[in-house]
C-alpha cells in the first residue's frame, strides 16, 4: 500500500488528521489496532475546549455535536462549604467548552471517513515504523492474517502511550519528563439527570470530587481515590455518601441526585511528555507524545492541537514549497503542551489532598482557592486556560 500520510491510530487524533488531510485533498490510510466498536465504546474525555469545537465545525463533523452536545459558560469551585462560579465567557472574550464525549466524537469521525474519506482499516495492528529518516518511511502492519507494508511520504503516530511510534525516535535523542501521581479517579455513569447544569470542582479534607454528565440524562462523577483501588471495592451507595460528604455546601438550595450506576472504573493520575515530538518523517501526536492528569480537561484538546498542526504545515509546504513549519512542529505543539501540562497541574495540586497533605498544604490549597475567588486576574487565568490555548 502506498499513501501520503500514514496514521497509526483510530482514536479522535488519528480520525480527526484523516478528515483535515481529506479536506485538504492530501491522501491518508489510517491503521487501527482494535475493531470499531471498541473504539466506538472506549470511554475517555467529554470536554471539547473552544479552539476543538471550532476545528471539528471548520472539519464539517459537528452536525451532531451542536445538536446533542451542551455548551457550557463555566464551572463552579466547591471548597470550605463554599461556592464558587467562574464565568468564561465574563473573563476570557466570549469563550467556553463544550461537553461532547470522545466516544461521541470518534462516532462521528469514523461515520464521515467510511462514508467520504481515504482507508480506515480496523484490526490493523501496527507492528514497527521503519525508515524514519528516510524520504519514504514505512509502517510494517497485520491485518486479516497477514503481514503488509503501508509506504508513506510522512507517518504521524496517534497511537497512545503504548503504541510502536514512539518507538521510531531514538533512545539517545529522547528526553521524558513524568511525575505518577499517588492517587487515582474512581468515576462513575450513573442514569441520573446531572446535580447541577455545568461541572463541579470540589476540593475536601477527605479528597476531590468532580461532579460531571455525558448527556442530560446522564450523570458522570469522580472521586480521589488510592492510585491502586479496584473499583469493585466500592459498592454504589457507598460512593454516593462519599460523593455527598465532598461536595458538601452550606448552601440548603443544592442537593445531590442518586440514581442507578451503569459503569465505574478507576484511571490513573499521570503527567508525561516525550519530547521531541517529530524524528525524520515519522511525527508523534496525543498520547504518543505526552499525558496531562484528567483534572485540566486538556487531553483530548492538546491531540486536537497536535493534529491540527500537522495539517497545516503540510498543507503550508505544498502552497508554499516550504517546509518551515513541518520543521517547528514538535517546538510548535510543546510550547502549548507544556502550558496545559502547567495548568492541568496546578488544578490537580490545588484539588487532591495527598496522602502525606499536612495542616499546611491544606492551608495553601485553600488560600489558592480563595485567591482565584477574589482577584479577578487569578480567576482569569484559570478560565483561559480551561477553555483552551490557542491552537498555533
Amino acid at each position: 500500500m502506498r499513501t501520503t500520510v500514514g496514521i497509526i491510530g483510530a482514536g479522535p487524533a488519528g480520525l480527526l488528521l484523516a478528515r483535515l488531510l481529506h479536506n485538504a485533498g492530501i491522501d491518508s490510510v489510517v491503521l487501527e489496532t482494535r475493531d470499531r466498536a471498541y473504539v466506538e465504546q472506549r470511554q475517555r474525555a467529554g470536554i471539547l475546549e473552544q479552539g476543538s469545537v471550532d476545528v471539528l465545525r471548520e472539519a464539517g463533523v459537528a452536525a451532531r455535536m451542536d445538536r446533542e452536545g451542551i455548551p457550557h459558560d463555566g464551572i463552579e469551585l466547591r471548597f470550605d462549604r463554599r461556592r464558587h462560579r467562574v464565568d468564561f465567557p465574563a473573563l476570557t472574550g466570549g469563550r467556553s467548552v463544550m461537553v461532547y464525549a470522545q466516544t461521541e466524537v470518534c462516532k462521528d469521525l469514523i461515520a464521515l471517513q467510511l462514508a467520504a474519506g481515504g482507508p480506515l482499516l480496523f484490526e490493523a495492528e501496527a507492528l514497527a515504523v521503519e525508515g524514519a529518516e528516510s524520504e519514504n518511511p514505512r509502517v510494517r502492519f497485520r491485518h486479516q492474517g497477514r503481514e503488509d507494508l503501508l509506504e508513506c511520504d510522512y507517518v504521524v503516530g496517534c497511537d497512545g502511550s503504548w503504541g510502536v511510534a514512539r518507538k521510531a525516535v531514538p533512545a539517545d535523542v529522547s528526553q521524558v519528563f513524568e511525575r505518577t501521581y499517588p492517587f487515582g479517579w474512581l468515576g462513575i455513569l450513573a442514569d441520573v439527570p446531572p446535580s447541577h447544569d455545568e461541572l463541579v470542582y470540589a476540593r475536601h479534607d477527605r479528597g476531590f470530587a468532580l461532579l460531571s454528565m455525558r448527556s442530560p440524562t446522564v450523570t458522570r462523577a469522580y472521586l480521589q481515590v488510592p492510585a491502586d483501588t479496584d473499583a469493585a471495592d466500592w459498592g454504589d451507595e457507598e460512593i454516593w455518601d462519599e460523593l455527598d460528604r465532598r461536595l458538601e455546601t452550606d448552601d440548603p438550595s443544592w442537593t445531590l441526585k442518586r440514581g442507578p450506576v451503569t459503569a465505574k472504573s478507576v484511571t490513573p493520575m499521570r503527567s508525561y511528555v516525550h519530547e521531541p515530538m517529530r524524528h525524520g518523517r515519522v511525527f508523534l501526536a496525543g498520547d504518543a507524545a505526552h499525558i496531562v492528569p484528567p483534572t485540566g480537561a486538556k487531553g483530548l484538546n492538546l491531540a486536537v492541537g497536535d493534529v491540527v498542526t500537522f495539517a497545516r504545515a503540510l498543507v503550508d509546504l505544498r502552497e508554499t514549497g516550504s517546509d518551515a513549519r513541518l520543521d517547528a512542529y514538535s517546538e510548535t505543539c510543546l510550547r502549548r503542551v507544556w502550558q496545559a501540562e502547567r495548568f492541568s497541574y496546578a488544578m490537580t495540586t490545588m484539588l487532591h489532598r495527598g496522602p502525606e497533605a499536612t495542616p499546611f498544604d491544606d492551608r495553601i490549597q485553600l488560600a489558592q482557592l480563595d485567591r482565584i475567588t477574589t482577584a479577578r486576574s487569578a480567576e482569569a487565568d484559570l478560565a483561559e486556560g480551561y477553555t483552551g490555548f490557542p491552537l498555533d
